[in-house]
């Protein structure tokens, strides 16, 4: 009967939370444990008193224990989204980087989520410039409308940032237009003469219509002879079919301004024992070649 009396009186004390020991003369009592039932750093009792879940470690299921959001991250452990930008709290913290309370943790006007789901930039560097063009990442989005991840948007050999600087569009693959020298075509002289021949005036005529669209481009006009006769008869033929093509264009409408000219004599190079004519001269070195003169600040990388 005593054996029972002391049984029943150990489990009421048991029940209570409660371990009361005796001997040696001793009457201190050991303080109730905390209970923590899922391990996540927050008591049972405190995580009832905060509507969450004692049996589980990540109540909102973010990737991030209560007792990290409660204790660490001072993020709300009942919602996964606690800035609202559409990255979760556990993404922000473990994967990004990035602050799970601030929708915008480099405060450059972007949301985390757009930088790094939209526009793959760096949602931790204000002045961040993804594809280095020399223009940040908020300006391309919010202001130029180009593409912050594409040193060149528009495809055309120069950079976002070079268009800005010159004022064209870096959007537009055709601003500014640019003129190589493969664009402009070269034209053959008949023997000892200077005048535009008809098929000559169709070449420069194309000429014409390349520079009229090429405001940023001028034309220098290279003029040679054959190696038949002296050089400085053939220099002064030369000087006098580089003239006949400046003329052609100026009546064209191309300004003067813009044309430049040299009569280089003889071509550099003679022609081979193949090519020559009965004279010993040959076609290809009587010849003016339009030349194009880019006064835009950079150059395209092509």
């Amino acid at each position: 009967m005593k054996r029972t009396f002391h049984l029943l009186f150990l489990a009421l004390f048991l029940s209570a939370g409660v371990l009361t020991q005796y001997g040696c003369g001793s009457s201190e009592s050991t303080p109730p444990v905390p209970v923590d039932t899922d391990g996540d750093g927050i008591t049972d009792d405190r995580e009832i008193e905060l509507g969450l879940d004692p049996m589980s470690a990540d109540f909102d299921n973010d990737g991030l224990t209560d007792g990290e959001e409660i204790n660490e991250y001072n993020t709300d452990p009942k919602n996964a989204d606690t800035d609202g930008d559409g990255l979760s709290d556990g993404d922000e913290v473990n994967t990004y980087g990035t602050d799970p309370n601030n929708a915008d943790s480099d405060g450059d006007g972007l949301s985390d989520y757009d930088e790094i789901i939209t526009y793959k930039t760096d949602p931790n560097d204000a002045n961040g410039d993804a594809d280095g063009d020399g223009v940040s990442d908020v300006d391309e989005i919010n202001r130029y409308n180009t593409d912050p991840t594409n040193a060149d948007s528009d495809g055309d050999g120069f950079t976002d940032g070079q268009e800005i600087d010159m004022g064209t569009n870096p959007n537009n693959g055709s601003d500014p237009v640019f003129v190589s020298g493969d664009d402009l075509g070269t034209i053959n002289f008949n023997f000892d003469r200077s005048n535009i021949t008809d098929e000559a005036a169709q070449v420069l005529a194309d000429n014409v219509e390349v520079l009229m669209n090429a405001p940023a481009f001028r034309v220098r006009v290279d003029a040679y002879t054959d190696h038949v006769g002296g050089d400085q008869y053939n220099l002064r033929l030369s000087l006098r079919r580089a003239a006949s093509v400046v003329d052609f264009y100026k009546s064209n409408g191309i300004a003067e301004d813009r044309i430049e000219s040299r009569g280089l004599g003889k071509a550099p190079v003679e022609c081979s024992t193949s090519e020559k004519e009965p004279n010993d001269g040959c076609e290809k070195n009587r010849r003016a070649e339009s030349n194009p003169i880019s006064t835009l600040k950079y150059s395209p990388d092509m």
